[in-house]
């Protein structure tokens, strides 16, 4: 009688489709956490950058108004005078590629340099804003 061996087979090699699907899923889950924290920080420095833009405006429409006695178009801040000083280099839109914008503030004497934020939108909640009081 001969023994007929049979050789067993190895269990096949690789993974299941179940495990595919739990490392699918699990990088799914790791890749919405990264990229919801990228954006928040990417609003944040949009906001920041605006902050930093309204208050360099703010401090070169002071000077310039207390040389001139009067509140510069933006134009103006950025166009040398007649002795060559330019107030800011080089003044781009905002974050949100709005104009900023300077007016006249409610105390006589005072103004304030505005970004629209986000919304695009002048007077609403969003807007970032730097204000100065009257000089004396």
């Amino acid at each position: 009688m001969q023994n007929h061996r049979h050789a067993r087979s190895s269990p096949a090699a690789g993974f299941t489709l179940i495990e595919i699907m739990v490392v699918v899923t699990i990088l799914g889950l790791l890749a919405t956490l990264v990229v919801t924290n990228v954006i928040d920080r990417a609003d944040e420095a949009r906001v920041t950058k605006a902050q930093t833009d309204v208050a360099t405006i703010r401090d070169a429409v002071r000077m310039f108004r207390q040389g001139e006695g009067r509140l510069p178009s933006l134009a103006e801040l950025t166009t040398a005078d007649e002795r060559g000083h330019v107030a800011i280099e080089a003044l781009t839109l905002d974050p949100w590629g709005n104009d900023y914008v300077v007016r006249e503030g409610k105390p006589p004497h005072s103004f304030e340099v505005v970004s629209a934020g986000p919304d695009g939108s002048l007077d609403t909640d969003d807007d970032i804003r730097c204000w100065r009081g009257a000089e004396r």
